[in-house]
């Protein structure tokens, strides 16, 4: 049984895709790093390896997707059935599972914090660091969020494709680029702001290193959702008159937009106002609220930031759910509410030791990471290069060149003038990166 639900329309496709690949860490992220490593020189190499290696797989899973017209799992059998090969979508259903496990607790940390600024608790605190470490340690608080996060994920998502994913996401999309807008316009207008803006910009070539190389490298893949089969998920939903390459563009240069309005939000406040710039929860939660206390309406702007954030948690959320009710229903969309239910509920079940790690379950360690940290590594470090090297490889060895080209054809034109290239670099080029990138993260070189 093939999918009998699809997106209304191309926007619909795009702004649901993009949503999926825009994730909170492509904003707290990526635009530290870029900062710290060389600005404007790195943005330009995660630029070039998002465009010859990021985009190549992206535009591979919407070929397995759309070709089949079936979700990760019976895509592959589908194509090459009773091999090895079908492991690829059980991987990807797995690596969405225990993904969303850990990332429904963050998402119910930002939840935290848009109520503390909805009530005035940010305004008034003095310590936020200590505000932090109170609000990720607490039992209630923690797992509380996080099932809060995830009711609103399974709502949505039990709503189906059209009327759930693609009308939460034609809402919340336009609405993160708006709120984007409004907080540059505010930080720009800061006095040393342009300082903050040289930082992130400013190419600096003598600052790359091997280590910012392989960065831009691994982020090339992995910001594009690309390696876990939600964008084959997504493709099984479209019709074939979709321009496959066209899409997959607009997909790969909102990602980059993204990040770059991240920057220009942050950094130009970071540096009016003299703090320190940081990476990772510390500059949603800690930094960011000491700078915007300290400008004329910034709760405001804040609560705007903090709601920006959620967007983009839940959009990415949206799409890990999604591949695994997809999974289990086989088509079935009569199934759809119970198995969003069913699956969400045991999601998170399964995120509450993450949820705990800070607290309760903070001396529970193994390799020296928590629990969190660990479900965290097992995802970006393992489960991902794995599965983007095995995308990678299938399409080249187990799918027919006469039905790729046809299948890119269909409403895109004559596609002879890359086609070649895009096969070798799934081929060669992009595994023998994929397998850089993994022996780097797991500390081998």
């Amino acid at each position: 049984m093939n999918q009998s639900e699809q997106w209304t329309s191309k926007l619909g496709f795009i702004l649901a895709s993009a949503g999926s690949a825009i994730g909170i860490g492509a904003i707290w992220k990526l635009p530290y790093v870029a900062g710290t490593s060389g600005g404007g020189a790195f943005f330009l190499l995660f630029i070039l390896f998002t465009a010859i290696l990021g985009l190549p797989l992206l535009l591979g899973e919407f070929v397995i997707g759309r070709s089949t017209q079936k979700e990760a799992i019976r895509a592959y059998q589908t194509i090459a059935p009773k091999t090895v090969w079908t492991v690829t979508g059980y991987l990807g259903v797995i690596t969405s599972f225990i993904l969303l496990s850990f990332y429904s607790v963050v998402g119910g940390w930002i939840i935290q914090y848009l109520f503390y600024s909805l009530t005035g608790k940010l305004a008034r605190t003095a310590d936020y660091e200590a505000l932090f470490g109170q609000t990720i340690s607490n039992p209630g608080l923690a797992v509380g969020a996080q099932f809060l996060f995830m009711i609103i994920t399974i709502f949505v998502v039990a709503r189906g494709i059209q009327n759930g994913i693609e009308a939460a996401n034609k809402y919340m999309m336009p609405a993160l680029f708006v709120i984007f807008i409004a907080i540059i316009i505010r930080s720009l207008t800061l006095d040393n702001a342009m300082e903050g803006v040289a930082f992130f910009l400013k190419p600096d070539f003598s600052a790359i290193t091997s280590e910012t190389v392989l960065f831009a490298l691994g982020q090339s893949f992995f910001s594009l959702s690309v390696g876990v089969s939600v964008m084959v998920t997504y493709s099984s939903y479209l019709d074939k008159n979709q321009n496959l390459p066209k899409s997959a563009v607009s997909i790969a240069v909102l990602n980059l937009i993204i990040s770059l309005l991240a920057g220009l939000a942050i950094f130009p406040a970071v540096f009016a106002l003299g703090v320190e710039p940081a990476a990772g929860p510390g500059l949603l939660f800690i930094v960011l609220p000491s700078i915007f206390n300290q400008i004329p309406f910034g709760g405001v702007f804040l609560m705007l930031f903090l709601a920006l954030f959620l967007f983009a948690t839940l959009t990415s959320a949206f799409s890990m759910l999604e591949i695994i009710v997809a999974s289990l229903a086989k088509g079935e969309q009569q199934k759809r509410t119970k198995l969003s239910w069913m699956s969400g509920l045991l999601i998170f079940v399964v995120g509450i030791p993450s949820a705990l790690s800070f607290g309760v379950l903070g001396d529970v360690t193994l390799f020296g990471k928590n629990i969190f940290d660990n479900a965290d590594f097992l995802v970006s470090n393992i489960l991902m290069p794995i599965g983007a090297f095995l995308i990678a490889v299938f399409i080249p060895l187990k799918m027919d060149k006469k039905m790729l080209v046809t299948e890119l054809e269909q409403g895109a034109g004559s596609v002879k003038a890359w086609f070649s290239l895009w096969l070798l670099t799934l081929r060669f080029i992009a595994p023998i990166a994929i397998i850089i990138v993994f022996l780097d993260v797991v500390g081998i070189i």
